[in-house]
């Protein structure tokens, strides 16, 4: 059994059928892709996992508990993190307050973001997020207004964020899109050091076949919010069913 299970899920949106009868099963310490043409599903499902949407029908269980009908930040305690297709910083705020927060909010389980004179007091505090920097090879850019770092250097921001509540399941929605090709680059070589540096399990939804392959020890193929194929990424390159759902090539 997989940390992360869901098994018959079913979405609809008036006569529309998003999702049908999806399960997935995501295999822990791994970097699980879901791939898929548009209108696949992809952000559908993962909106149900991160409690989102509640599914029509169907269980979506994380680590033996169900996440269906817990707030988001219930289901971020339970150790899952999500990251935006737009990063999600405050913008206004330096990169080291930035990293303060969150790990403020794993100690205390709230912020105020007017409190942010009182975190940095806090001791405990200010070293963790230090050291995340550090950690996101960020630390020189610690008193940087976050708004005016690149797209790249926001995303590694805020996958420090996520990383600093110490999630077991990462879960990452088009990490690099709209990012320049140096920037994808230096995101992959980021995840692949989470990967093997820390306890940790990633699934990624992904449109950039080389990120996707760069990472994934498995990947899932939706096609009109069915899952299409399951397999190993050397199997998935190949595979006929897959070419057709995003080529509409003939099998």
């Amino acid at each position: 059994m997989g940390i992360l299970e869901v098994k018959g899920v079913n979405k609809r949106f008036g006569g529309l059928q998003a999702l049908g009868d999806v399960n997935l099963s995501v295999a822990e310490n791994t970097v699980h892709a879901i791939i898929g043409p548009n209108g696949a599903g992809k952000s559908t499902l993962l909106n149900c996992l991160v409690g989102k949407l509640i599914p029509d029908t169907g269980s979506v269980m994380f680590d033996g508990q169900s996440v269906l009908g817990r707030a988001p930040y219930e289901i971020n305690q339970m150790g899952i993190s999500r990251v935006f297709q737009t990063p999600e910083i405050f913008g206004d705020l330096s990169v080291m307050e930035n990293m303060m927060i969150p790990c403020f909010a794993k100690r205390d389980g709230s912020f105020e973001l007017n409190a942010i004179a009182a975190i940095a007091s806090q001791r405990d505090v200010v070293e963790k997020a230090e050291q995340m920097l550090v950690d996101m090879n960020m630390i020189d850019k610690r008193e940087m207004h976050a708004a005016s770092m690149s797209r790249g250097d926001k995303r590694r921001l805020e996958i420090g964020m996520c990383l600093s509540q110490e999630p077991r399941l990462l879960l990452l929605d088009e990490p690099t899109a709209g990012m320049a090709r140096a920037d994808t680059n230096n995101t992959i070589d980021l995840l692949k050091q989470i990967k093997d540096e820390r306890d940790i399990t990633i699934a990624i939804i992904e449109h950039d076949m080389h990120v996707v392959f760069s990472l994934a020890d498995r990947i899932t193929v939706l096609a009109q919010g069915t899952p299409l194929v399951e397999d190993a990424p050397e199997n998935i390159r190949g595979n006929p069913k897959v070419r057709e759902a995003y080529l509409g090539e003939s099998a």
